[in-house]
């Protein structure tokens, strides 16, 4: 069986940015990167199934800022519209080391991913892929890891270019999710806005060090650096957590609502 199993390394920074002055940054980085492959005009849906222990032992270790710290998800690329068991989707543990985020993941059809997640089930895998497989087997049985909350986001990204080809750089709008109806498949679920329609994240990724030329961007458009994550702000939106310091503040939240 061929492998499936796709790993890397990258340090994150991460900006709370306005839809509109979004896209007017997106096209000067235009001038020196170039769109994703994978990215259409517009931008391409990404949904992830977040598990946790009922104790919340991954959320806490992000506010409590652990040295190292995981996470469990299953993820997808594109709408939920006709998402089926052979939908392929990756099983991905994100983790952090000090300050470098590694992420390693496999593809698998839908259907085997529950299978894995939900089921507990040893899943038929290759050699190479069975360290990655045994791990996520041994965190969902050992820390009794369950669906916790469900984020999706509508994401536009552009790669770097010659010098720059470590370099990527993503535009994350329409933050939403829901804590309940877990099956992506999951016909009229709502999801509640989890960070304003009007703001973005914008998020530069780099393999070893930022271009100095994209911070000056940064620096002249007046962009702060944020803590924030997705799942963690969906915790607290949905009231399984109290606000912590990496909750967008009360008065960006004041626009959010439900779709």
């Amino acid at each position: 069986m061929a492998s499936r199993l796709h790993a890397f390394n990258r340090f994150e920074l991460k900006y709370l940015v306005p839809v509109e002055q979004a896209a007017d940054i997106r096209d000067e980085l235009a001038q020196r990167m170039d769109r994703d492959l994978n990215s259409p005009v517009g931008g391409y849906g990404v949904w992830s199934l977040y598990y946790d222990t009922p104790q919340l032992r991954f959320y806490w270790e992000k506010i409590e800022g652990l040295k190292f710290r995981r996470k469990l998800r299953i993820r997808h690329y594109g709408d939920l519209d006709g998402v089926t068991d052979g939908s392929p989707v990756c099983v991905e543990i994100k983790q952090r080391v000090n300050r470098v985020t590694q992420k390693r993941r496999i593809t698998l059809p839908y259907g085997v991913a529950r299978e894995l997640c939900d089921d507990r089930r040893l899943i038929e895998h290759s050699a190479r892929e069975s360290a990655f497989v045994q791990e996520v087997l041994e965190l969902v049985v050992r820390l009794d890891l369950r669906p916790m909350a469900i984020t999706g986001y509508q994401r536009e990204a552009l790669v770097g270019r010659d010098a720059d080809t470590g370099l990527r750089v993503t535009f994350d709008r329409r933050i939403r999710g829901r804590d309940r109806d877990f099956h992506f498949a999951t016909e009229n679920a709502e999801n509640r806005f989890t960070i304003p329609p009007h703001l973005s994240v914008m998020e530069i990724k780099v393999n070893e060090r930022t271009p100095t030329w994209i911070t000056d961007l940064a620096a002249r458009r007046n962009l702060s650096l944020i803590r924030v994550s997705k799942y963690v702000q969906s915790i607290e939106a949905f009231g399984l957590a109290p606000r912590s310091v990496f909750h967008v503040p009360d008065d960006m939240l004041s626009k959010a609502g439900t779709e």
